[in-house]
């Protein structure tokens, strides 16, 4: 399965995914990655691995609906067939989420539904939470919505502060995001209604 990544920063879950992608008969190509910041480190990652980069800056386009069919463009010319955002820091339009539906998955640092949006190790400490984690899903316009596919759960400890915590999802992040990314690209998921069912699970 042909896949392209959209990245705005460092490239971490990038960084996982292209690590993944060395294993004898892994069953998904990154072909393509779009930043729409021009710096991103995640984009020389991409390079030192031999994949295809692009920038398109969304600055440079009057609205978002234009911006995102300028990456459609580039993923279709690319060849890839699914989308995984990884650390994009652009709200996408409807047409855009449309167009890829249930060929678009995020990653998110919390256990869905639970903490949408942004700053949510803090917001876990501040509600008390005894567990965060993370979680996979495929996007909807809504935003931290869709099919969930796979989670991790890890402990708050009494001592953490947000960055403490953070660190700790981030290796689940890493380790969860390859997962549901080869049980799609193996068709072992169905999405029924706004339920991801797993083939053995």
């Amino acid at each position: 399965m042909k896949v392209a990544v959209l990245i705005s920063g460092r490239g971490s879950n990038l960084q996982a995914l292209i690590d993944a992608g060395v294993a004898p008969g892994w069953p998904a190509e990154i072909v393509l990655v779009i930043s729409n910041v021009a710096g991103a480190e995640g984009l020389e990652r991409a390079g030192k691995a031999g994949i295809a980069t692009a920038v398109i800056d969304h600055k440079t386009f009057d609205g978002r609906k234009p911006f995102d069919k300028a990456m459609t463009a580039a993923i279709e010319k690319a060849g890839a067939e699914f989308v995984c955002l990884a650390g994009f820091m652009r709200l996408l339009s409807d047409p855009f989420i449309d167009h890829w539906r249930d060929r678009l998955i995020n990653i998110h640092p919390s256990l869905l539904p639970a903490f949408k949006g942004l700053g949510v190790h803090q917001r876990v400490l501040d509600a008390g939470e005894k567990a965060s984690g993370c979680t996979v899903h495929f996007v909807r316009s809504e935003m931290d919505t869709g099919p969930i596919i796979v989670q991790a759960e890890v402990p708050v400890r009494p001592d953490d502060d947000a960055k403490a915590l953070a660190a700790r999802v981030l290796e689940q992040e890493h380790k969860i995001y390859p997962r549901a990314l080869r049980l799609i690209a193996e068709d072992r998921v169905t999405v029924e209604g706004e339920r991801a069912l797993i083939d053995g699970q």
